[in-house]
């Protein structure tokens, strides 16, 4: 019934609205309860975004391409940048209905049962989806949109103005929780510990203030002032990774699902040949052996199909099992991103400190994060090639997050676009005259079904297109 508010919300149908409640009346069951119970509400809400932000459209068939972090070998047309409708679609259903709705019945359960803990998760996860959202298309629906009974067909918000007010619900989030008592259940991300909830939000806060850096310095540093410095509450160690450990089929991770069936992906010739400069050992961990070759073969992005099909299937690479295993890991926010965030930020002047010192813990964190040992990470360092140059620190820290961020296709996709670095080719055959996507396109429906408010976003942000640039990517 949630994607049926949101769809008729959307529409305006006042008196579709009407029949609804009263067959939602009708369709009552005495038998059961009326109450959500915030675990269980928790837990799925958890598990569904996060399918979502790692699964087959948002990721497989949209920004791991776009990012040239994988590449098709058959069925072309999404690494041509021509995505499918229904992929675009089914994001912004899924987040939206999944995601905004369930975690704000979350944050009013928390104050329901006088339990803040469960608001204040219900708060940093919403406000994660918003950022996904806003990241990813622009101008969204976002302060009337949890407002459904009062506002049916929400207004888009402009992008600085939602990421404002995400900083600010993040800051609220961490004010209300309370690590010593008021439990929470239904946890699959932290286990109810609350602590790391405050370095996750805390870190998703210093993620937004740099993003808004190129635009909006003065508020950014506001940010990095009052949280930066305090190492404690920030995922600065892989043991504090937001990520969500996948289980055995049927709780698989969602690119495990997708090989049950599909065989369409393979890494991409970006990343090897950026691996293969670096001398770097993640290349037998990010990249799989062919059963025919002795060694790890991307393909390029965007060919014609049949020109893919022709590489071979067991002359290619697929991601390595670190990513397509039923229980690799999906993750959300790792130490590496904090401490390359930290490292920008002091280069820039929003925080103190010493950017060569932070980015060389950034790599580190990253290598670590995949056991590399601890004599491969001094070597690593001591290449020239990887050396921080502060005087193109874009390039440096760019490079090194994009391979740190690699199966993380929506936040690699966006720095990338802040950062400009590394330099990709476009698609071999894009569909774009020579250019790279730089947001996805709102879906059909909101045409269709918020058709002024649309447009009003159109007016305002651009075209809807994919080459149209959004605010934070300042050229």
């Amino acid at each position: 019934m949630k994607l049926v508010k949101y769809i008729l919300g959307l529409a305006g149908a006042v008196v579709l609205l009407n029949s609804c409640s009263k067959l939602e009346d009708i369709n009552k069951n005495p038998n059961e309860s009326e109450q959500v119970q915030p675990d269980y509400l928790l837990t799925n809400g958890i598990k569904a975004n996060v399918d979502t932000y790692w699964g087959t459209d948002a990721a497989m068939e949209t920004s791991l391409l776009y990012v040239q972090y994988w590449a098709k070998i058959q069925y072309t047309d999404p690494d041509r940048y021509i995505p499918a409708a229904t992929s675009i679609q089914t994001i912004w259903n899924n987040f939206y209905a999944q995601g905004v709705a369930d975690f704000t019945k979350l944050i009013q359960l928390g104050d329901t049962l006088h339990n803040p803990n469960y608001k204040a998760v219900g708060i940093i996860m919403r406000s994660w989806i918003f950022q996904v959202l806003t990241d990813f298309y622009g101008n969204v629906p976002y302060s009337q949109t949890a407002k459904i009974d009062q506002y049916l067909t929400p207004k888009y918000d402009e992008q600085r103005d939602v990421y404002l007010g995400l900083l600010a619900e993040l800051k609220t989030a961490v004010s209300l929780i309370s690590p010593s008592d008021n439990p929470i259940g239904g946890d699959i991300l932290y286990n109810g510990d609350m602590n790391k909830w405050k370095k996750f939000a805390n870190s998703l806060r210093l993620r937004i203030a740099l993003r808004i850096s190129d635009k909006e310095f003065a508020a950014a540093k506001t940010v990095f002032d009052e949280i930066g410095a305090d190492e404690s509450n920030l995922i600065v160690s892989n043991s504090d990774n937001a990520q969500l450990v996948y289980q055995a089929s049927p709780n698989q991770n969602p690119v495990a699902k997708n090989r049950e069936t599909r065989n369409d992906y393979r890494i991409s010739k970006s990343v090897v040949d950026k691996l293969n400069e670096f001398n770097d050992p993640r290349l037998l961990i990010y990249g799989a052996i062919p059963r025919d070759t002795n060694k790890v073969v991307g393909i390029t992005n965007g060919l014609a199909t049949d020109s893919a099909a022709r590489l071979g299937f067991n002359k290619t690479s697929d991601v390595g099992a670190v990513f397509t295993a039923a229980t690799a890991p999906a993750v959300l926010f790792n130490a590496a991103e904090l401490l390359f965030i930290k490292a920008e930020a002091a280069q820039v002047g929003l925080l103190p400190g010493d950017a060569s010192s932070l980015y060389n813990r950034a790599v580190t964190a990253s290598l670590k994060q995949y056991n590399v040992s601890d004599a491969n990470v001094t070597a690593y360092l001591a290449q020239a090639a990887v050396a921080y140059n502060a005087a193109n620190y874009k390039k440096s820290i760019g490079e090194q997050k994009w391979l740190a961020l690699f199966g993380d296709g929506l936040e690699g996709f966006a720095e990338w676009r802040r950062l400009d670095y590394p330099k990709l080719p476009a698609a071999y055959t894009g569909n774009l005259g020579g250019k790279i996507p730089l947001r996805l396109t709102y879906p059909s429906s909101e045409q269709a079904l918020n058709g002024t408010n649309y447009k009003a976003a159109v007016t305002n942000q651009g075209p809807d297109a994919l080459t149209t640039r959004l605010w934070f990517d300042k050229e």
